[in-house]
Parts: C-alpha cells; sequence; structure tokens
C-alpha cells in the first residue's frame, strides 16, 4: 500500500499540539513542586462482570503534581489481564518522582520518553504520569487540551453505556438505567450468550455493540456467534477470539459483513500494522497505549491503514475519562462511560448529553476535584 512501516512507526507524537513549544524551558522548577500518588476505591453501581472475571470494585491510584499554583491530574487504572496491581503502579510511580519533580513540564515529549525508558512495563503508570502533565501544561497555557490540539468540542461522539454479563433480570433493569443513551455495549464471551441477549432485546430496540473480551476459542464457534448477532442489529464485535489468534480473525473477518475491533490485541503503535489484515478496527484505552501522546499516534498510523478507531476505557473516574475525551473529535467511536459505571466518582469533568459527550472550557483535562473526597 506503499506504507513505510519505519515511517509511520517514527511519526510526530503529539502533531497536533504547536503552542507548548513557544514557551518550553518556562516549564521547569523555578518554585515549590509537589507531587503526590494516592490510592482509591470506586464502587461499582453494579457487579461488573465480563467473560474473563467478575468485580465490585476497582482499585485506581491517581497522580497530583502542582508548580506556579497550578495543579495537574492524573490516574491510572490497573488492569489483571496486563499483570498490573494498584501497588505494582504505585511503586512504578514513586521511582518517576525524582525525575517528574526537576523536569521542565512544557517539554512533556522528553519526559514521556524517560518515564517509558526507566518505568518499562507499566503502561497505566505512563498514562497517569501523562494525564497530569498534559493538565497542567493546560493550565499553564489556560486552555482546554483539545483545544490545542485544535479539535472541535461540537465533534465528540457518541458513547456507548456498556452492559457486563448478569442475570436477565438485572439486564432488563441495566437497559433501563441506560435509557438516555442511543448506544449500548453488551458484554458477552461466556456460555449464557443467548440469554443475555434476549434479555436485552426484550428491554429494547437500539443498535447494539459487543464485546467478547476473548472469550470464543475457536474461529467457527466465533463465526456463527457474530452472524447470529448481526442478525440482532449488533454493530461491529470487539476480540471475539483471543489477541493472539491473528490469523483466525482474518480468517472470521472473511466471512462476516460488521467490523472486527481488536481490544486486548492492540496496547500501541507497534501492534498496529500486524493487525490491519486481521481487523477492520482498534479500541485504543489510555491504560493500554500509556497515555495521550501514544494514543494519538496511533490515532494517525490506524488511519493510515484505513482502520476505524474506538476509544475505550477501563473502569475509571472523570479525570481517566476526560482526559480520553479531549482527542475524541478524532475517532469513529467511543466508549467513554467508566465514571458512569461507579457510585462514588472523585472528580467531576467532561459530561454527557443524551449519550454525548459534552467537553467543558476548563484548562488542560477540565477536572475538578470534589471537594468531599479529597485525596
Amino acid at each position: 500500500m506503499g506504507i513505510s512501516r519505519r515511517r509511520l512507526l517514527g511519526a510526530s507524537v503529539l502533531t497536533g499540539i504547536g503552542g507548548a513549544g513557544v514557551v518550553a524551558g518556562q516549564g521547569n522548577a523555578t518554585g515549590v513542586t509537589r507531587f503526590s500518588v494516592s490510592r482509591r476505591r470506586l464502587m461499582l453501581t453494579h457487579t461488573w462482570t465480563i467473560a474473563r472475571n467478575s468485580s465490585d470494585y476497582k482499585d485506581n491510584v491517581f497522580v497530583r503534581i502542582e508548580r506556579d499554583g497550578i495543579v495537574g491530574w492524573g490516574e491510572a487504572a490497573p488492569n489483571v489481564r496486563y499483570g498490573q496491581s494498584a501497588e505494582g503502579t504505585i511503586e512504578m510511580l514513586e521511582k518517576a518522582r525524582p525525575f517528574v519533580q526537576a523536569g521542565d513540564w512544557l517539554q512533556y515529549v522528553d519526559l514521556r520518553a524517560r518515564w517509558e525508558r526507566e518505568l518499562a512495563g507499566d503502561s497505566c503508570a505512563h498514562a497517569a504520569l501523562d494525564m497530569a502533565i498534559l493538565d497542567w501544561v493546560g493550565g499553564k497555557l489556560r486552555t482546554p487540551l483539545y483545544r490545542m490540539l485544535g479539535l472541535d468540542p461540537a465533534k465528540t461522539p457518541v458513547t456507548t453505556f456498556s452492559i457486563g454479563i448478569d442475570t436477565p433480570e438485572v439486564i432488563r433493569q441495566k437497559v433501563e438505567e441506560a435509557k438516555d443513551f442511543p448506544v449500548l455495549k453488551i458484554k458477552v464471551g461466556r456460555d449464557n450468550d443467548a440469554e443475555i441477549l434476549a434479555a436485552v432485546r426484550d428491554a429494547t430496540d437500539k443498535p447494539l455493540r459487543v464485546d467478547a473480551n476473548e472469550g470464543w476459542r475457536d474461529k467457527q464457534q466465533a463465526l456463527d456467534k457474530i452472524q447470529w448477532l448481526a442478525a440482532q442489529g449488533v454493530e461491529l464485535i470487539e476480540q471475539p477470539l483471543p489477541s493472539s489468534m491473528i490469523e483466525e480473525t482474518a480468517w472470521l473477518k472473511e466471512r462476516i459483513d460488521i467490523p472486527i475491533v481488536a481490544d486486548e490485541a492492540v496496547k500501541t503503535v507497534g501492534d498496529i500494522p500486524r493487525l490491519a489484515g486481521a481487523y477492520d478496527g482498534i479500541n485504543i484505552k489510555l491504560m493500554k497505549s500509556g497515555g495521550l501522546q501514544e494514543a494519538i499516534r496511533m490515532i494517525h498510523v490506524a488511519r493510515a491503514f484505513d482502520m476505524k478507531i474506538m476509544l475505550g476505557c477501563m473502569i475509571e473516574s472523570s479525570v481517566g475519562i476526560s482526559a480520553a475525551a479531549q482527542i475524541s473529535p478524532l475517532v469513529d467511536w467511543a466508549d467513554l462511560d467508566g465514571n458512569l459505571l461507579i457510585s462514588n466518582d472523585p472528580f467531576s469533568g467532561v459530561g454527557v448529553r443524551q449519550g454525548r459527550l459534552i467537553l467543558n472550557d476548563r484548562p488542560g483535562l477540565g477536572v475538578s476535584e470534589r471537594p468531599q473526597t479529597s485525596l
């Protein structure tokens, strides 16, 4: 297709932000610098069940940085699928403390290169640092991140609302709770897929997107399931087979009429070229990519391979969701509802109106800490 893989992977990291370079050198430690790491338990409104596990809460890790009276927030959502834990993430972030505190925060590209080199293996720790630094930069420049990127807030997509695996009765209740969302995301991948879809369709005729989370292990089984799902009004399928089964996924792609989107199979830009023949699109999550800088690079590379883009999330507070929402005008689909699935969000940020993401005019990520939940 005439695209050099080396050129693609060496592309500019944050092509949209140019204004920060004008004031580079003014973000170094000229005054008091604070760097704190805290752990907070986020309680799920409903037990969250997907193909591989269930949870009633998630322990996420928050980074708060401060310099020149400006605060930046970041969030890490450790995921057992990638061998992460809150304890390990905190340990990684503490290793970053000396060079982050001493660094020039406006030179965030160089800072990112350093934490990727010195904190290898914990993408959610990278994401937390990336968010916090860019939130601070937006505060320093007194502008929202989406505006720094040259993006139109009117072009944010509709986000799906996710329905986890559950009993038919609870699924119908969840669908009712999601009545303001025009598109739903349904988790499948266990033995009760037919029961789940029947309960959903008993409650609504809305368009559906389905995520199997690697739950099907055989390509013929996956083909039968997807053809059946398509007949139920399903628009796309995420990760039907384990991430290692690329050839089998390519076989599926040739035989179905709805898009297949990579989730667990894709983390960073280096994964995209080998997936382009097997998947129609990719699901970018800041916790997998290591933050916004890598996510933007992934979007441009995937577009070069003519792939669709979904912007997704883990179970996150409004810090992580608002960070991802800043780049949502660049994507085709959004699944940014992690903050809507918890009952004790410590922050406010991006809003949702009839399913559409609403970006505010506050600087950086546009988040603020709720007074009663001070970290």
